[in-house]
């Protein structure tokens, strides 16, 4: 068998015909649990399925070679695994390779915080390149450690970076034992409003959550902690009060909550991370994760929540309209996420136009350039079926992407307008970057 990244771990191959053979197809199928499946490589809707017919898994440098020798056998077109194939599209249609945002944009989602110096010099000079103004940290931790966060990323680049500090859980506990974690002591919820304010004097704009809050953090007796937990209500409302926002990552792509079967869109990438998996154990829905994030925001109207990854339901655009017109003070960010909308190009668009007030730019981790392109074409062209990631196996499902070509007054509120009005001093940092460039700088 074969991992999707061509290594082996033994090199099976299938000699039977017939009725012997169908007979292994379906005891090695239930051995593995995956249906028609031996290997990471599925094979590609069983190419060529016929009656009597041998399927045989060539060594990997195989898929290296060319010409008919390396696809066929005995003059029949040989089987292929999903990790081999590599279509090439015959479409010949317009493109425009945009590698600048049209206006200054805002990343409000980046991680720098594992970056060397010379790192977040490069980050800048790809900021610089592309015509992003301010990038958003989500890294911050608190107490000293968000100072020395600060200063590492604005020494040398000073109006370039604001950061958001994250949720402390831990806080004297230990972190080996959560049952230890400031999380589960009581009057944690003020503790932790009082770090925050802590942050903001300290230079934070937002308050940054993970996932964990939802599907890993545990309270002492090991059950999961819900993320409409009444015990994180004093944070809410702190955030609300010191008018800095709230980023929240809850929850994964819906793909990850279902089996891990034939009929996941997702089958190669979770077959990858089984890790990322959330389906089945004690493990919420997706929906409820969603619906008890609602009922935050609903608790909390004047406290600004930012939905991140599209909110987690990119899939269902029109369930997101509906939640955006009942809170409104619920946001979203599209941060690894182009894959999702780009694949509903006409939804997408009519989307972006009727929510352009509630939507900011993002990509998660710290993009360059060859990330960032696909970004631009999608939101300011009508490009057809192009990749939205460089990689051979791109990470969110086998499809291309297409173009939404937004209009200029959308568009400016995507990248700027909407993070200038939420998030403290960004508004200022796009204006200095603004007044750089006209003088050349």
């Amino acid at each position: 068998m074969r991992s999707l990244r061509g290594d082996t771990w033994w090199d099976f191959r299938l000699r039977r015909s017939g009725n012997g053979w169908r007979r292994l197809v379906r005891r090695l199928s239930r051995l593995a649990g995956f249906g028609l499946m031996f290997s990471a490589g599925v094979w590609v809707g069983m190419l060529g399925r016929r009656a009597g017919s041998t399927a045989l898994q060539v060594p990997a440098q195989a898929a290296l070679r060319t010409g008919p020798s390396a696809e066929t056998r005995g003059g029949r077109v040989r089987r292929l695994y999903l990790d081999e194939f590599r279509p090439r599209s015959e479409l010949r249609a317009a493109q425009h390779i945009v590698r600048q945002a049209r206006f200054p944009c805002v990343n409000v989602h980046t991680h720098p915080g594992g970056l060397s110096d010379e790192q977040i010099d490069e980050m800048v000079r790809v900021m610089d390149a592309a015509n992003i103004a301010v990038s958003v940290s989500l890294d911050g931790r608190t107490g000293a450690r968000l100072s020395e966060h600060l200063h590492r990323l604005t020494a040398r680049h000073p109006n370039r970076f604001v950061v958001f500090v994250r949720m402390d859980y831990v806080g004297d506990g230990d972190p080996a034992r959560p049952e230890t974690w400031d999380v589960n002591r009581p009057g944690f919820g003020q503790r932790m409003a009082d770090r925050l304010t802590d942050a903001v004097k300290r230079g934070a704009v937002g308050l940054k959550l993970l996932k964990d809050l939802g599907l890993y953090l545990r309270d002492a007796e090991g059950r999961l902690i819900r993320p409409d937990d009444p015990r994180f209500d004093p944070v809410w409302q702190r955030a609300g009060e010191l008018k800095v926002p709230v980023l929240w990552h809850c929850g994964d792509p819906v793909a990850f909550f279902r089996p891990i079967d034939r009929f996941n869109e997702r089958w190669e990438e979770l077959y990858r991370h089984p890790e990322w998996s959330f389906y089945g154990k004690d493990f919420p829905k997706h929906q409820e994760l969603i619906e008890a994030r609602n009922r935050v925001i609903a608790r909390h109207p004047k406290t600004t929540f930012i939905c991140a990854h599209m909110a987690d339901i990119p899939e269902d655009l029109t369930r997101l309209g509906q939640y955006l017109d009942r809170y409104p003070n619920m946001y979203v960010e599209l941060a690894a996420r182009v894959a999702e909308l780009g694949r509903q190009p006409y939804t997408a668009r009519e989307f972006f136009l009727k929510y352009a007030d509630r939507i900011l730019f993002g990509t998660d981790g710290v993009p360059p350039m060859s990330e960032l392109i696909p970004h631009w074409r999608f939101l300011e062209t009508f490009d057809e079926y192009f990749p939205y990631e460089d990689n051979p196996f791109p990470p969110q499902g086998f499809w291309n992407i297409y173009g939404i070509g937004l209009p200029d007054d959308v568009l400016r509120k995507v990248y700027y307008e909407n993070a200038a009005r939420l998030i403290p001093k960004v508004g200022e940092y796009v204006q200095a970057y603004r007044e750089a460039r006209a003088r050349g700088g």
